[in-house]
């Protein structure tokens, strides 16, 4: 099992957001010191809390401070972006990263977000459906351009001076483009079973109790026979909100107490979702009463924290429940306490990961051995 990171982000909002940004580009370097196969960052534009506002300019941050890593949006907002913004930007983030880059996309979550952009009352998945295939077209074209669609169009016809450039998108180092990466938040996600018809991966998100986890991994099996090609656990990535620490008193406290970066990242979560008519997500069983959706039990099904060795035994009895997948990805939270934050990243690489690889590699050999 791989290891990677992924972050919202979510920080206190009267935060100082020169050292918010700060953190979470340590945090990503930190990922890449310690072998990190991956880091996401999200984006939005209406969220004081979650403060990164464009997260392909905070990975261009990233370009000269990392070195094996790779680095997705974890997502761009496609109904917020104009095709040809992302298409030239994120081909230009990936030439600038050496072809380190991964395309994370979705449509968006943030009702505020939608608003400010004028398509709160739109068909959102539509117009996500219409921005990802246009942007494929214009990697997969050549200038002068003539795309239609029902909410862009791109052109470059009538200003097309080929002798000097001019009119021409430019396309990614990797090619066709850049791995994409849709994040899953639906129970039985319809739009896991698209994206893997498509030949892209899948992100489960780190709010999502374990049994609509569970969910995703048949619908990605579903997607990848509807396009005749094997599924892949190791294409399957799965995000979870983790705290290591030796002390497993200071553990819980740093989880669980009035000022935790853990109880506040779920408090806006929880807002978020009740506001938003998402609270399902965060439920036991879809006829659980909403009133009945706490934080605690929120705490108690969603967060792994304590020891190395005890993490390590949550980790594996949560791939027992879910089945199995290629990548863990640690959620990011603000670092509330600087050094429990980088040595909970640092124990969950050096600790607890070999612990978890050293489980399911003899679980492989016992099975092979029958």
């Amino acid at each position: 099992m791989n290891l990677g990171f992924f972050t919202m982000p979510i920080h206190p909002p009267d935060k100082d957001c020169r050292q918010s940004l700060r953190e979470d580009r340590e945090a990503c370097i930190l990922a890449d010191e310690l072998g990190f196969t991956e880091a996401y960052c999200g984006e939005h534009a209406t969220d004081m809390a979650e403060n990164i506002t464009s997260c392909a300019v905070f990975l261009a941050t990233l370009v000269g401070a990392t070195r094996n890593i790779r680095l997705g949006t974890g997502t761009v907002n496609l109904p917020n972006t104009h095709p040809v913004a992302a298409a030239s930007h994120l081909a230009m983030l990936d030439h600038l990263l050496d072809g380190r880059f991964l395309f994370g996309i979705s449509p968006g979550g943030l009702l505020s977000d939608a608003e400010a952009y004028g398509n709160l009352g739109k068909d959102r998945a539509e117009m996500f459906l219409e921005a990802i295939d246009t942007v494929l077209a214009i990697w997969a074209g050549e200038a002068p351009y003539n795309i239609r669609g029902k909410h862009w169009s791109v052109t470059t016809e009538r200003t097309f001076v080929p002798e000097i450039g001019q009119g021409i998108i430019p396309k990614p180092l990797q090619r066709p483009h850049p791995p994409i990466v849709v994040t899953a938040v639906a129970p039985f996600s319809k739009g896991v079973t698209e994206a893997a018809a498509r030949g892209w991966e899948a992100v489960s998100a780190n709010f999502l109790m374990p049994q609509w986890v569970k969910s995703h991994w048949p619908k990605y099996v579903e997607g990848c026979a509807k396009a005749g090609r094997p599924a892949d656990p190791a294409n399957w990535r799965v995000a979870k909100s983790i705290f290591v620490c030796e002390d497993e008193a200071k553990a819980h406290d740093n989880v669980t107490c009035p000022n935790s970066p853990y109880r506040f990242y779920y408090s806006q979560l929880l807002v978020k979702m009740r506001k938003g008519g998402r609270l399902a997500l965060l439920k036991t069983h879809m006829e659980q009463p909403d009133d009945e959706v706490t934080l605690e039990q929120i705490f108690d099904r969603l967060v792994f924290w304590g020891s190395p060795e005890r993490v390590a035994d949550q980790i594996l009895a949560f791939r027992e429940e879910v089945g199995d997948f290629g990548t863990l990805l640690h959620a990011g939270k603000d670092w509330t306490n600087h050094e429990l934050g980088r040595r909970s990243m640092t124990l969950l690489a050096e600790k607890t990961m070999p612990l978890v690889n050293a489980a399911i590699a003899g679980e492989t050999a016992r099975v092979a051995a029958e």
